[in-house]
């Protein structure tokens, strides 16, 4: 059976994933207090409901323990997306992946049991960051506070050289995992693999060696 998933909280993130999640052909429960909310929501989701996720009773009326997946997509209520956060857990959900306004959240979150806490805010100022410092980077994605991946489109200083010859690893302390050639994907690339104006880097690294690539091949 598919998964089943239900996500609280309908502003711009958790619409965002709600609507995501319905197009790739799952079953979605939405919830949001605000009625207008819910019927704009309602044309593109399985189900829609208003309903106060801070209480226990509404939420056991919903059925919510029988869904895989519970996302508390809250906003700037920080009060009612700890308190729903802690239902859920005692009402036994599987996994609950929490959206927190900023760091002190998230480490409440973590306390109370949440199983992924994600900073949507965050994420995307830091994606918008690196966007800024080269208009070749295409993605960045942190898998710790201190290592991340990136997504880079060879620069022209990169054309035509091969891996061996840019010496990342020696150089930047940065490792390329992957190239991305138009359809395909060369995982691990070789060391005289030669680079072409359509290549896509995929490197892992420490985000201050990663800072540094960047700057360094920034276009």
């Amino acid at each position: 059976m598919r998964k089943q998933f239900a996500i609280i909280g309908m502003g711009r993130f958790g619409s965002s994933v709600a609507k995501t999640l319905s197009q790739l052909g799952f079953e979605v429960l939405a919830i949001d207090q605000n009625e207008e909310t819910v019927q704009e929501v309602s044309a593109y989701v399985t189900h829609a409901v208003q309903a106060d996720s801070t209480d226990e009773e509404a939420l056991r009326a919903l059925g919510i323990r029988n869904f895989d997946v519970v996302v508390v997509a809250i906003g700037e209520d920080i009060q009612a997306s700890i308190l729903t956060t802690l239902i859920l857990k005692e009402l036994g959900i599987a996994t609950t992946v929490v959206k927190a306004v900023n760091d002190l959240h998230g480490k409440v979150l973590k306390k109370i049991g949440a199983d992924k806490i994600v900073y949507p805010e965050r994420d995307m100022g830091q994606r918008v960051a690196h966007h800024l410092i080269s208009s070749n980077i295409i993605d960045y994605i942190e898998l710790s506070p201190d290592y991340s991946i990136v997504e880079m489109r060879a620069s022209s200083q990169m054309i035509g050289k091969s891996l061996r010859q840019l010496d990342v690893r020696a150089k930047y302390g940065c490792n390329v995992i992957a190239i991305k050639q138009k359809e395909q994907m060369i995982i691990p690339p070789s060391a005289e693999e030669s680079l072409t104006s359509d290549d896509i880097l995929v490197l892992v690294g420490k985000n201050s060696n990663l800072q540094t690539f960047e700057i360094n091949y920034a276009e």
